[in-house]
């Protein structure tokens, strides 16, 4: 097809965190990209999601949530996120409906105002409200920015995702694609492993012990001969009573972590996984912006 008939270009998922940005990722390409999790703020780095048909190609940008950053890793994990929109045609900003309606001022609305690119306002979550309580909501948020469109949607069920693709091809240029079309994402697959195993820990870990963890791939080598794939991992935490708790009585909470990790991985890589896990203390690491930079933040 003709380049200038190639419908083209970045579109940044941005908004609160826990409104569903890394489930619509998913959803919209049709696979698991962006790692999901009830807690909020579980995406860290932007994460980038390629969706293609011989007519277009969307890049889709999944951004840490927007909010009040105290700690350094926070206020890294924002700047990622409002970065994202002066690099964009095109701004989804997803809320949960669910939850009251955001006012502009100091909220994450506020944010695109240096946008300067359409932005749609995806209403999330629509299946947890009657569809009377939708209309007055779209009229207040109306009146609150101009929105190029207030589409609702229930990212979970799938359901108005077809009609936000619809608005996103009537906004995005012509132009050529930007990666070649059968790769889902330019993420690495170490990237996504160490995602995967982050995602474990959130989900089977409570209190502040997930927003206190980072992942690190040490070494994922082939073993052509034995089909097999053996990665080593430590995960990092900031206290000593911390480690404790990953690591569980007689080790059971890291053996959890690492069969639900090996399993999702498998399935990821097409092929048997060995994963080893470690557990190490670096004190503070949120706060020390070298070893944040180290983790690509």
């Amino acid at each position: 097809m003709p380049e200038d008939n190639i419908k083209s270009g970045l579109v940044a998922i941005v908004g609160p965190p826990n409104a569903g940005k890394s489930t619509l990722l998913n959803v919209l390409l049709g696979q698991k990209i962006s790692i999901v999790t009830p807690k909020p703020q579980t995406t860290r780095n932007r994460i980038i999601g390629i969706l293609n048909d011989p007519s277009y190609q969307i890049v889709l940008l999944d951004t840490p949530g927007l909010h009040k950053a105290r700690k350094p890793l926070n206020q890294e994990m924002v700047k990622i996120a409002v970065a994202s929109l002066s690099e964009v045609d095109v701004v989804l900003f997803l809320i949960d409906i669910s939850l009251p309606i955001i006012d502009k001022q100091a909220s994450p609305i506020d944010y695109l105002e240096s946008a300067k690119v359409p932005a749609i306002l995806v209403l999330n979550k629509i299946d947890l409200l009657d569809k009377k309580q939708v209309l007055p909501m779209i009229e207040t948020y109306r009146k609150i920015y101009p929105f190029t469109a207030i589409i609702p949607v229930s990212a979970l069920l799938n359901y108005g995702t077809d009609l936000l693709l619809k608005e996103l091809l009537r906004l995005l240029p012509a132009g050529p694609k930007f990666y070649p079309e059968d790769i889902p994402t330019d993420a690495t697959e170490r990237f996504i492993v160490a995602e995967i195993i982050r995602e474990k820990i959130f989900l089977l870990t409570g209190q502040e012990i997930p927003y206190s963890t980072a992942v690190v791939i040490e070494s994922f080598k082939e073993e052509e001969g034995r089909k097999l794939i053996t990665i080593h991992a430590t995960i990092f935490v900031e206290k000593s009573s911390q480690k404790a708790i990953i690591i569980g009585r007689k080790g059971s909470k890291l053996q959890q972590i690492g069969k639900n990790s090996r399993q999702d991985i498998e399935k990821l890589l097409g092929q048997k996984v060995l994963l080893k896990l470690w557990v190490k203390v670096h004190k503070n690491w949120t706060k020390d912006m070298r070893f944040i930079r180290d983790l690509g933040l």
